[in-house]
C-alpha cells in the first residue's frame, strides 16, 4: 500500500487515479472466500464454483495491473506513478496469496503463532 500511496501523493505525480486499484485489492479475495464457503467439503478444488471464483479473481487481478498501464498510456498519470502502482500490486497480491496458502493448510501447527 505504501507504493500506491506514494504513486498518488508524491509532489512529482500528485494525482489520485492510481488509488483506484485499492478497490481491486478489496474485491479480489471475495470470490475465492465465497467459493470455499460453499464447496462440498471434500477438499477438491475442481468444483465449478471454485473454478468460477478463480476466473473472477483473475479478472480482478488483471484489471488491477491493467488500470495503471492504461492510465499511463492515456496520459492521466506519469510512468513513475505507474511503476510504483505495479510494484504495489505485486506486493499486495503476493501477501494475499501467502495468506491463503498459510491458512489453507490443514496440517499446520498453529502453536507457533
Amino acid at each position: 500500500m505504501t507504493f500506491v500511496i506514494l504513486a498518488c501523493a508524491l509532489p512529482v505525480y500528485n494525482v489520485w487515479w492510481p488509488f483506484f486499484v485499492v478497490l481491486f485489492y478489496l474485491l479480489s479475495p471475495i470470490p475465492t472466500m465465497v467459493a470455499r464457503r460453499y464447496t462440498d467439503g471434500t477438499g477438491g478444488t475442481n468444483s465449478t464454483s471454485m473454478e468460477a471464483a478463480i476466473f473472477i479473481t483473475m479478472g480482478f487481478l488483471v484489471s488491477s495491473f491493467a488500470l495503471p498501464i492504461v492510465l499511463a498510456h492515456a496520459g492521466k498519470i506519469q510512468l513513475g506513478a505507474c511503476c510504483l502502482t505495479l510494484a504495489g500490486n505485486v506486493i499486495v497480491y503476493l501477501t494475499i496469496l501467502g495468506f491463503f496458502t498459510i491458512f489453507d493448510m490443514d496440517d499446520a501447527d498453529y502453536a507457533m503463532w
